[in-house]
């Protein structure tokens, strides 16, 4: 299929889905997808143990970036040519809304919840901040209602705080929905100008490096969800007609190695760019592992496609969205059992340069993450049976009245 043809494809062939929609769904980035979201919640957790500390698990906030090239890829490969008409443009913006919204705004309801409890229960409130103060006021809980945390409208992170990356997400939806619409083929030449033009501002004026989110979050987004779908934009055709050919022989040792060095490229960047400026270059990094492993060639990418792995991709957006709500509550239950039975299960110390306070050093932290994780997933599997599909379902189907 020509350039052309992708973008302005004959009236008689515009429902057609393609690539990850008509049986060539990436599933190994999907994979990808729900190890990035695992990497994000170790960031968040506050322990002592030397996981917690390393450089790696330190500097992963980085792949939240990875979310936003594969999201532009994703979605410039489903809807590069599906948006030539408004209620396309419509359908789009209610399935994507449906897409993330719903558990939202359960887990917003979660966290209300639980400070409506703190106003019940005094013993809940620790050291911390009064309840509905801080960044879990009344006015943060609007903004958070309307998507509106991640693209500038607020001084702090607040409420469900990873969530300021579905908020800048969501507006990048709308805003290629809108320049896709409206350029059509010549739509890429936007794209190009957001991913030269972001990383630039990024360096002129964040004082945080890659490391921003309330507040140039937007920005961030936009950077990675641009190179994502200029990869889609000239590149999917070639590679799902790549990926088909090695299918055919199997995982090649050539491609195995390649994907060997990906990985350790990538845990070898991400080590050693957090807390600097190479940390800017993180999107041309996924960018370029999104490349390699959607070709699904090589051994590593056989075991990101088996039904565990798979799962976790399929569950990655759970993962991310309820892993600060489990955390927490678990260092609040740790720390009514310290009150009460002195374990030493809580403690203070300092985390990435910063003080700390959450699971000790030694056998109390790396206990604690492996049952952070499996709790974790445990809670994702069911928001995502119980919220996430139920939803996105009502959502198309809402979407096809259109």
């Amino acid at each position: 299929m020509t350039q052309t043809a992708f973008l302005n494809p004959p009236r008689a062939v515009v429902s057609t889905h393609i690539g990850t929609i008509a049986g060539e769904r990436f599933l190994v980035l999907d994979s990808w997808r729900g190890i990035c979201a695992l990497l994000v919640a170790l960031f968040h957790f506050p322990t002592g143990s030397t996981i917690s500390q390393s450089a790696f698990i330190g500097s992963s906030y980085l792949f939240v970036d990875f979310f936003f090239v594969l999201s532009g890829f994703v979605i410039a490969s489903s809807y590069g040519n599906r948006l030539s008409q408004p209620e396309e443009v419509a359908r789009f913006a209610l399935v994507r809304f449906g897409r993330i919204y719903p558990l939202h705004l359960l887990m917003l309801a979660a966290f209300a919840g639980f400070e409506l409890l703190r106003l019940v229960l005094p013993q809940l409130h620790g050291t911390g901040a009064a309840p509905f103060t801080g960044g879990f006021d009344l006015k943060s809980l609007l903004a958070n209602l309307l998507l509106l945390q991640g693209v500038g409208f607020e001084d702090q992170l607040t409420w469900n705080a990873p969530s300021w990356s579905i908020s800048a997400e969501f507006f990048a939806y709308l805003l290629f929905a809108g320049v896709v619409f409206v350029a059509g083929a010549r739509a890429w030449v936007w794209f190009v100008g957001a991913a030269v033009t972001a990383p630039l501002f990024l360096l002129g004026f964040s004082a945080d490096h890659m490391d921003v989110s309330f507040d140039f979050g937007f920005i961030r987004c936009l950077y990675g969800f641009s190179l994502g779908a200029l990869l889609a934009w000239f590149q999917h055709d070639s590679i799902a007609g790549a990926r088909q050919a090695l299918a055919k022989d199997g995982p090649s040792l050539a491609w195995t190695l390649a994907e060997i060095v990906m990985v350790a490229v990538i845990v070898l960047f991400v080590s050693l760019a957090g807390d600097n400026d190479f940390g800017i270059a993180a999107p041309l990094v996924f960018a370029l592992a999104l490349f390699l492993f959607a070709h699904e060639g090589g051994w590593i990418s056989a075991l990101l496609r088996t039904p565990f792995m798979l799962m976790l991709g399929a569950l990655s957006y759970s993962i991310y969205m309820v892993h600060i709500f489990v955390q927490a509550r678990m260092i609040n239950v740790a720390g009514l059992v310290e009150r009460k039975l002195g374990l030493g299960l809580i403690d203070d110390f300092v985390l990435r340069g910063q003080p700390a306070t959450g699971f000790g050093a030694g056998w109390t932290g790396a206990v604690a993450i492996v049952v952070m994780l499996l709790a974790t997933i445990a809670a994702s599997w069911i928001t995502w049976r119980f919220v996430e599909m139920p939803a996105m379902a009502w959502f198309r189907r809402l979407s096809k009245r259109i």
